[in-house]
């Protein structure tokens, strides 16, 4: 939020809603768990492709400025790795201009930092159960003792914080944002990361004949998600041959997810998520593998 708007909204929930399906065949949603991903100590490994046109940072927006009382100084910081408490704001500062002069948008995958450059990427990582995001940073904020980012609804709602208001993350500094506005990210380096080792421990096993190259690969494109293995087949069929089913095991279900793929660049893997859009899948999902 801007330095005149200081107050954050602490109100509400709603289910999180993570996949699309086909216009064939409807999909039931859940967050991917993609097993035998690295775990580190319950942080995922977010890696964000390269920015190729990232936008100038915001003038004025790096000056030294005040706010009840106190002075921050916006600076480029290539090393900024901080572990702290993070809140969010919503509905109370919808479409109003943010510091960058962006419109904020409640459900856009944004957040405020008091100090870091304007637009900036950097990857947030909810230390209670492992999930991580990729974010807009376009606003200053959190002027609250303590706190070092203040996200969006949408974010929030990504590391699944919306109902405790308040909860421990890790930022780190990724590096400019794009110039077109969002983080230049699918919605899977975006919002799907892996659960954390605790997670994953209550995670049903995997059957054994899964094929090891879904942990091996670095980027698949998850076009759907099914509780049933027929529908599951029928979208991967109508997608051609490079798409394949894969079972997994989401908050103590088994789905099957329809996967295409692999890439060993993002670049690459995000062409293809593209053109899945354009054969239908309107939210294919970018997923990095490790």
């Amino acid at each position: 939020m801007t330095a005149l708007n200081v107050s954050i909204q602490n109100r509400g929930a709603r289910g999180l809603i993570v996949l699309a399906a086909t216009a064939l065949l409807a999909a039931c949603g859940g967050v991917p768990n993609l097993p035998g991903l690295p775990s580190g100590s319950g942080s995922a490994a977010v890696r964000a492709p390269v920015v190729n046109d990232p936008a100038p940072f915001v003038s004025g927006t790096m000056r030294r400025y005040q706010v009840r009382g106190r002075w921050y100084e916006p600076s480029e910081q290539p090393r900024y790795d901080e572990i702290g408490l993070a809140s969010w704001y919503g509905a109370q500062f919808n479409g109003r201009p943010t510091a960058s002069g962006e419109r904020f948008d409640m459900t856009a995958m944004t957040a405020a930092h008091k100090t870091l450059p304007l637009p900036a990427l950097v990857e947030v990582t909810n230390q209670a159960n492992g999930r991580a995001i990729v974010v807009r940073i376009n606003d200053r904020g959190p002027f609250v003792d303590g706190r070092i980012i203040d996200l969006s609804r949408g974010s929030a709602e990504a590391l699944g914080m919306l109902s405790q208001g308040v909860g421990q993350v890790r930022v780190r500094y990724l590096g400019p944002a794009p110039r077109g506005g969002g983080t230049g990210v699918s919605a899977a380096a975006g919002r799907l990361q892996q659960a954390s080792q605790r997670d994953n421990a209550r995670s049903e096993p995997q059957p054994d004949s899964r094929p090891p190259r879904l942990q091996d690969a670095r980027y698949w494109v998850q076009a759907g998600s099914f509780s049933d293995s027929f529908a599951a087949r029928m979208a991967a069929e109508s997608l051609g041959a490079d798409a394949r089913v894969d079972p997994a095991t989401v908050d103590g279900r088994l789905v099957y997810r329809v996967m295409l793929g692999p890439w060993g660049d993002a670049n690459s893997a995000e062409r293809a998520r593209q053109s899945a859009i354009g054969r239908g899948v309107r939210d294919a999902l970018l997923i990095s593998g490790g």
